[in-house]
C-alpha cells in the first residue's frame, strides 16, 4: 500500500502548488485594486447627490475651457450660479457662509527667467466653523495683517476649473470641481457642520503657470486656513491616488478614507524632480506655508490633456472615489481643534502662514483597504535597528551552532579521530554556496539584454502593451533562473541550497538597506520603506534556516558512524556526482526499489550500480572483505540514525525538518508581492506612456527589469524544487512575448500616441507655420496623413522646450487661422494677420528705461520676449508683492501677461542693464487658445485626419501664437 507523503514537505508538488497559488492570488488582488474602481454606494451621506455631481461634470466639460477662451467664462458663470443655488437652498446667512466672487486679486511673480502678471477670477466660498467667531480679515482689509489668533486655523479645499486648450478637463480637473460643489452641500448641512472654517476654492488659471493659486494668495482670506486638500487629475478616470503630503500629522486624516490608494514613492518622484509636471500643491505648501495633501487621478497618461479627458472616459465610481476620500479627510481636519497646525502665530511680510512644523511621513495602502502611515524618523530607527540586530543575531546563532557542533555551513570534511586519520569524512557543506550569485548575475544580464533589445528594435511597445513587457520580463527571469538552479541541483544536490540563497539575499538586502537608510536621513526620501520590510522578511527566513540546523546530528556523532576501518565507505558516503538513476528531483530515496539483496547472475543489469546508494546518502558494505572485517571486529553498537535525505543530498541532512520551508515562504513571499507589487504597478502607471513626453524609453524597461527581479527573487530559495512543467510553459511565454514586443505596432485606439500642436504666425510678414512635436519616426508619418501637408516641405528640428528635447518638432505651411473677426479689427491699412496685435514703445528720458503698451484682439494673454534679460519691470494694475520677486535673481527674458477682460491693453515699464545707448529688442507675442469656434482650422484638421492611433495635445499655453518684432 502506497504511503501518503507529507503535503507540506519540501518536495516538488507542495512547492509548486504553494508558490503558484500564492503568486497568482496576490497578483490578481493587486491588479484588481489597481485596474478597478470601487462602486459608488446605493445611498450616499446626507447632502451628497452623485446624480447632480455627474450633471455638473457634463455641463462644465461640454467644450474646451482654458483661461484664454470664452467657454471659460461660461463655465465660471455656471459654477458661480451653482454655488449660490446650493447656499440659497440651505437658507443660510452671510455670517455662516460667505461667497467671494474674486475679480480683484492680481499677482506678479517670477519663475526662473520668466515673469508672470496675472489677473485672477477665482470663486471662493467660506463656511464659518462652529467654533470660529473671529473675522476673516480686518475691516480695512489690510492685505498683510491678520488679527486672527494662530490657533484659529481653517481648512482649504482647492480645485481648478480651467482646462487645457486641447482637452475637456473631465478629470483635470472637472471631478475635483464637482467634488467641491458636493463638499459645499455636505458641510452646510446641520449634521455635518465643521468646527473649523472650511475655505472652498475654485481657482482659474492652474494650467498655465499655477496662476489661480498664486492669485488666491493675494486675497486676505488666504490667511485663514492652516491645512489644505488639493484635488487634481493627470489621467482619465480610475482611482484618485494620494500624490503627496507635507507631513505625517496631516496624512493621518486621509487614513479615514474607506478606499485609500497611493504610496509615498509618488511624493519622492516629485521631490527628486522625476515627475516634470506640477500642481497647486506647491503654491499652498511651499509659498503659502500650509500643511496638506495632494490627491489626483494619475492614468492613463495618453488621455491626459487630450479630447479623451472626457466624461466618456471616467465614471461615477471615479467621482465617488475622490469625493469619499475628500469627505473623510476634510471632516477629520475640520474637526481637529488642537494646536498641532497653529505654529507660533507669527506672520511675516511675505504672507506665508505659520502652520507649524510636521514630521516627514511614510505612507502606503494595502489592497486599497488599509492605509499605513508613520514617521520617516521611525523608518530610519527601524532600519538602523535591523542593520545592527540582524548581523549580531546571525553571529550569535553561528557561535551557538559551532558550540553545538552542528555548523555544517561551509564545512568541507570532518575527521573521525583527528587530523592524523588517513581519510576524512566528506561533509560537502560548501556545496551550493556559489549558485545564487551566478544565477543572479545571469538573470539580471538577461533582463537588461531584453531591455536593450526592445529599445533598439521597438522602443515604444510599452506605451500600449505594458503587460506584454511585464510578461516578457517575468517569464524570462523565472525560466532562466530555474534552468540554472535546477540544473545545478540535479548535477550536485545540496541540502543547503535554500539557506545559501537566503544568506546571499540577506547580504544584498543589507547593502540595499544601508543605501535607503542614508537616503532617508540625508534626503528625506521615504520610498525605500519596502526595502525595510523586504529585508526583515529575509532576515527572519534566514533565522529559521539557522534554527533548522539545530535539528542536525552533531558532526562528531555523524562521522563516528564511519569508524569501522571501511575506507571505501568513508570515501563514498558523500559522493558528489550526479545520481545515475531516478526521476526529476521529485522522488525520495525511500520511494525507490530496495537493492539490499545480493546481486547474482540473474540480477538485471538495469537495476543500477550498488554504489548509487552511497550517492543518495545511504551506507553500504562495499564488498565481502568489509563484511569479514566487521565480523572480526566483534559486536558493534547500532549506527546512529540520521533520517533519509532528499534525493542525492548530503546524508546528514535527513534530520532537517521537511516542513519549515513553508513558514519561510509565507514570511517572505506575501510581504514582498504586496509591497513591491504595489510599487511596480504605480511606477508602471507613472512611466509606461511617458516616451511621448520625451522621457527615456530605456529607463522604463530597466525599471521593469529591476522590479521583476525584486518581485521574483523570493522564489529563488525554493525554485530548484520545481519540475520542468511550469518553467517550460513560461519559456514559451518568453519566446512569444519577445516576438510580440519586437514586431507589434506600439500604439492603438485605446493607447494613442500623443503629439503636440502649435501654430505660429509672423504678423510682420504673414508667414504661417503649423508644427507637430512628437517621437521622430512617427510624427512625420502622422503629418503625411494631413491634406494641408501634402507635398509640403517639412522642417524638422529639436523643440525649444527643454522638457521636449528628446522629441522632434516638424513644421510646414499649414491652414491659416481666423482667431480675430475680420470686421472687428480697429486697425487701418493693415493685413489681417497684422491686425491681430499692436504695440507701442516709448523710451524714457532715463537711461535704459522704456514703456511698452501691448494689446491683442480677441485674447487676454500676450507675452513680451526679450533677446537680453531685463533687470526690473512694473505692470499697470500690479500690486507690490513681497512674497514674489518680479524678475528673479538673474533678470527676466520673458513677461507673460494675463487679463481677466478681453482685448484690453497692458502697460509695462521695463529697465535693462548695459551702456546708456544700449538697445532692447525682442518679440511681442499674443495667444489664442479657443478651439471651440472653428477659428483654428489647422487644429480641426488634425482632429479629423489624425490616424486612429494618434491624438493631439497642446504644446504651449496657446494653440496659435502671433508675433511681431520690436527694438528700442
Amino acid at each position: 500500500m502506497a504511503r501518503i507523503g507529507n503535503p507540506l514537505s519540501f518536495t516538488p508538488l507542495p512547492v509548486i502548488i504553494v508558490t503558484s497559488v500564492t503568486y497568482i492570488a496576490l497578483f490578481a488582488a493587486l491588479l484588481s485594486v489597481h485596474l478597478t474602481v470601487p462602486h459608488y454606494p446605493s445611498s450616499t451621506p446626507s447632502g451628497i447627490n452623485l446624480t447632480q455631481a455627474w450633471t455638473d461634470l457634463e455641463v462644465i466639460t461640454r467644450s474646451f475651457h482654458p483661461y484664454n477662451s470664452h467657454a471659460n467664462d461660461h463655465v465660471r458663470s455656471y459654477l458661480l450660479s451653482r454655488v449660490k443655488q446650493i447656499v440659497t437652498s440651505k437658507d443660510l446667512g452671510s455670517d455662516r457662509v460667505e461667497i467671494i466672487d474674486d475679480t480683484v486679486s492680481n499677482t506678479t511673480f517670477s519663475s526662473g527667467n520668466t515673469t508672470v502678471y496675472f489677473e485672477g477670477t477665482n470663486i471662493i466660498v467660506a463656511i464659518r466653523g462652529s467654533q470660529d467667531n473671529e473675522p476673516f480679515w480686518p475691516e480695512a482689509q489690510q492685505p498683510l495683517l491678520s488679527p486672527r489668533p494662530a490657533k484659529n486655523g481653517g481648512v482649504l479645499v482647492n480645485a481648478h476649473y480651467d482646462s487645457v486648450s486641447s482637452g475637456y478637463g473631465a478629470t483635470d480637473d472637472g471631478v475635483g470641481v464637482v467634488t467641491i460643489l458636493q463638499l459645499l452641500s455636505y458641510f452646510t448641512g446641520s449634521r455635518n457642520w465643521p468646527k473649523r472654517t472650511v475655505i472652498l476654492l475654485l481657482n482659474n488659471g492652474e494650467e498655465d503657470f499655477l496662476n489661480g493659486a498664486k492669485a488666491f494668495m493675494r486675497h486676505p482670506i488666504s490667511q485663514v486656513p492652516h491645512t489644505f486638500l488639493n484635488l487634481e487629475g493627470a489621467g482619465a478616470g480610475g482611482r484618485a491616488t494620494l500624490f503627496r503630503s507635507t507631513d505625517t500629522e496631516v496624512t493621518k486624516f486621509y487614513k479615514a478614507s474607506k478606499h485609500p490608494f497611493g504610496t509615498v514613492i509618488s511624493a519622492d518622484g516629485f521631490k527628486k524632480r522625476l515627475i516634470r509636471s506640477e500642481t497647486d500643491y506647491v503654491v499652498f505648501s511651499g509659498q503659502l506655508g500650509l500643511r496638506g495633501l495632494d490627491i489626483a487621478f494619475m492614468e492613463p497618461r495618453a488621455r491626459y490633456h487630450t479630447v479623451e479627458d472626457s466624461t466618456r472616459e471616467t465614471s461615477k465610481n471615479s467621482v465617488w472615489h475622490m469625493l469619499s476620500a475628500s469627505i473623510a479627510t476634510v471632516s477629520g481636519l475640520a474637526s481637529d481643534t488642537s494646536s498641532k497646525f497653529s505654529g507660533s502665530g507669527r506672520q511675516g511680510p511675505d504672507r506665508r502662514v505659520d502652520a507649524g512644523t510636521g514630521t516627514d511621513a511614510v505612507w502606503f495602502d494595502i489592497f486599497g483597504k488599509v492605509f499605513v502611515v508613520f514617521r520617516l524618523h521611525t523608518l530610519f530607527a527601524l532600519n538602523v535597528t535591523l542593520l545592527v540586530v540582524a548581523p549580531i543575531t546571525l553571529i550569535a546563532l553561528t557561535v551557538a551552532l559551532s558550540k553545538a557542533d552542528k555548523w555544517y555551513l561551509f564545512a568541507r570534511k570532518k575527521y573521525v579521530h583527528g587530523p592524523d586519520d588517513d581519510q576524512a569524512v566528506q561533509l560537502n557543506g560548501w556545496r551550493g554556496f556559489f549558485r545564487f550569485p551566478i544565477v543572479f548575475v545571469a538573470t539580471t544580464a538577461a533582463l537588461v539584454g531584453l531591455a536593450y533589445l526592445v529599445v533598439r528594435v521597438n522602443p515604444c511597445i510599452v506605451y500600449s502593451s505594458p503587460f506584454a513587457v511585464w510578461s516578457m520580463m517575468i517569464s524570462g527571469w523565472f525560466s532562466i533562473a530555474w534552468f540554472l538552479l535546477r540544473g545545478a541541483s540535479a548535477m550536485r544536490p545540496s541540502a543547503l541550497q535554500r539557506i545559501y540563497t537566503l544568506i546571499w539575499m540577506f547580504l544584498g538586502g543589507f547593502a540595499l538597506l544601508i543605501y535607503v537608510t542614508i537616503l532617508a536621513q540625508r534626503d528625506q526620501i521615504a520610498g525605500g520603506y519596502f526595502v525595510m520590510f523586504y529585508f526583515a522578511a529575509i532576515f527572519f527566513a534566514v533565522i529559521l534556516s539557522y534554527v533548522e540546523l539545530f535539528a542536525l546530528p552533531k558532526k562528531t556523532d555523524y562521522v563516528a558512524r564511519f569508524d569501522s576501518g571501511d575506507t571505501s565507505t568513508r570515501r563514498n558516503s558523500e559522493a558528489p556526482s550526479r545520481p545515475l538513476t531516478g526521476t526529476t528531483g521529485g522522488a525520495r530515496s525511500e520511494d525507490r526499489p530496495s537493492m539490499d539483496d545480493d546481486a547474482t547472475e540473474t540480477t538485471s543489469l538495469l537495476r543500477g550500480d550498488r554504489r548509487s546508494f552511497a550517492r543518495y546518502g545511504t551506507r553500504r558494505d562495499s564488498n565481502s572483505e568489509t563484511a569479514q572485517q566487521e565480523e572480526r571486529s566483534g559486536p558493534q553498537s547500532a549506527p546512529m540514525q540520521v533520517g533519509k535525505a532528499y534525493l542525492g543530498e548530503q546524508e546528514w541532512s535527513g534530520k532537517l525538518p521537511s516542513w519549515l520551508w513553508i513558514v519561510q515562504f509565507l514570511l517572505l513571499v506575501p510581504i514582498v508581492i504586496i509591497l513591491v507589487g504595489q510599487v511596480a504597478l504605480l511606477l508602471m502607471s507613472a512611466l509606461y506612456q511617458t516616451p511621448a513626453d520625451g522621457s527615456s524609453a530605456l529607463l522604463i524597461y530597466l525599471a521593469f527589469a529591476a522590479l521583476t527581479i525584486l518581485l521574483l527573487l523570493p522564489t529563488a530559495p525554493f525554485l530548484h524544487r520545481f519540475t520542468y512543467h511550469i518553467p517550460t510553459f513560461l519559456f514559451f511565454v518568453l519566446i512569444g512575448t519577445v516576438i510580440y514586443n519586437l514586431v507589434a505596432f506600439p500604439f492603438s485606439r485605446d493607447h494613442r500616441l500623443k503629439v503636440y500642436f502649435i501654430q505660429q504666425v509672423d504678423c510682420d510678414t504673414g508667414v504661417n507655420t503649423v508644427s507637430l512635436t512628437g517621437i521622430d519616426q512617427y510624427v512625420q508619418k502622422i503629418i503625411r496623413e494631413l491634406p494641408s501637408a501634402q507635398g509640403k516641405h517639412l522642417n524638422c528640428s529639436t523643440p525649444d522646450l527643454a522638457t521636449r528635447k528628446e522629441l522632434k518638432k516638424c513644421e510646414w505651411r499649414g491652414l491659416p487661422a481666423h482667431v480675430v473677426p475680420k470686421g472687428a479689427a480697429p486697425f487701418n491699412n493693415k493685413t489681417y494677420a497684422d491686425s491681430w496685435l499692436d504695440y507701442s514703445i516709448a523710451r524714457s528720458n532715463k537711461a535704459n528705461e522704456a514703456s511698452i503698451r501691448v494689446v491683442g484682439q480677441n485674447t487676454r494673454a500676450c507675452r513680451i520676449m526679450f533677446d537680453t534679460a531685463i533687470s526690473d519691470l512694473a505692470v499697470d494694475g500690479a500690486v507690490s508683492d513681497p512674497s514674489f520677486n518680479a524678475t528673479g535673481d538673474k533678470g527676466s527674458r520673458e513677461v507673460r501677461l494675463w487679463h481677466r477682460e478681453w482685448s484690453q491693453p497692458w502697460n509695462v515699464s521695463v529697465t535693462w542693464d548695459g551702456d546708456v545707448n544700449s538697445t532692447l529688442s525682442g518679440r511681442i507675442v499674443c495667444l489664442w487658445s479657443d478651439a471651440n469656434t472653428g477659428d483654428i482650422p489647422a487644429f480641426d484638421e488634425l482632429l479629423h485626419y489624425l490616424p486612429i492611433w494618434a491624438i493631439p495635445s497642446k504644446l504651449s499655453d496657446g494653440l496659435v501664437e502671433g508675433s511681431k518684432r520690436f527694438k528700442v
